[in-house]
């Protein structure tokens, strides 16, 4: 009996995490307000260069962020003036719990939740409450040069993002932060994982371009530029990115 009811409690504690994540998306995703969002810097080793980078982050160092939704959002008919709003909280010194690498989905649960509750407890920032908190690890280029994967949680609509801290990056930097952004409010990854190479015609941003190769912008959740059949760009900034037909319908941008 003590057994069956500790998982009837765990089974009505996430019963109601599911719910309260599902309305809070649904309210996100109608857009019919600002779409705050908390992007909360953390050094995620201890260079020195690092540490400068973050430290000189403003509230408003993202706001090609928003510019970018911005105009995307013009593009897509929303009438909204401003979708998307970010701002900077100050630097956390504590990391959050690592995502597991291929999780079972027990493993990838128990660390959603575990995830949750460490953002609740460092969710120090001014102005209005981030519906959305992404928690960006910056990473010293030098003893850095590949990153591991960021991950964006719809359930929570929260993200950890790995980046560089170079201020020559701070555009692919911008790139990493919104793909992730739009994986929390519903958006899925449009590119091979065994290759990385964007899907067609979902990973494309202009499917329907004739000839279709090479395309002139990335699908933001295909992730690179398709030049040939076989090669494909990295975006530099967000000048180069597109949000395509699939994703703005998972966004409810379009039907």
């Amino acid at each position: 009996m003590p057994k069956l009811f500790r998982i009837v409690i765990l089974l009505l504690i996430l019963a109601t995490v599911a719910q309260t994540a599902w309305l809070a998306k649904s309210r996100a995703t109608a857009w019919e307000h600002t779409l705050f969002v908390g992007i909360y810097p953390i050094a995620a080793d201890d260079s020195e260069t690092t540490r400068r980078y973050v430290d000189q982050l403003k509230p408003d160092s993202f706001q090609k962020i928003d510019a970018f939704f911005d105009d995307e959002a013009k593009r897509w008919g929303l009438t909204i003036l401003r979708p998307v709003s970010t701002t900077v909280a100050p630097p956390l010194t504590q990391r959050p719990p690592p995502p597991p690498r291929n999780p079972s989905a027990l493993e990838a649960i128990l660390w959603s939740l575990q995830m949750r509750w460490w953002a609740w407890r460092h969710d120090a920032i001014a102005g209005p409450k981030p519906a959305i908190r992404l928690f960006v690890l910056f990473h010293d280029p030098e003893h850095n040069p590949m990153l591991s994967h960021s991950v964006g949680l719809t359930q929570g609509m929260l993200g950890v993002i790995n980046a560089f801290a170079s201020q020559e990056m701070a555009g692919s930097n911008a790139v990493i932060i919104a793909h992730e952004l739009l994986h929390t409010l519903g958006a899925t990854d449009k590119y091979d994982p065994a290759n990385n190479f964007p899907r067609f015609p979902a990973g494309y941003a202009e499917p329907d371009k004739q000839p279709v190769l090479p395309q002139s912008y990335a699908e933001i959740m295909g992730g690179r530029i398709p030049i040939t059949a076989s090669a494909a760009e990295t975006p530099r900034s967000l000048d180069q990115v597109m949000i395509g037909p699939e994703t703005a319908r998972e966004i409810r941008w379009a039907k």
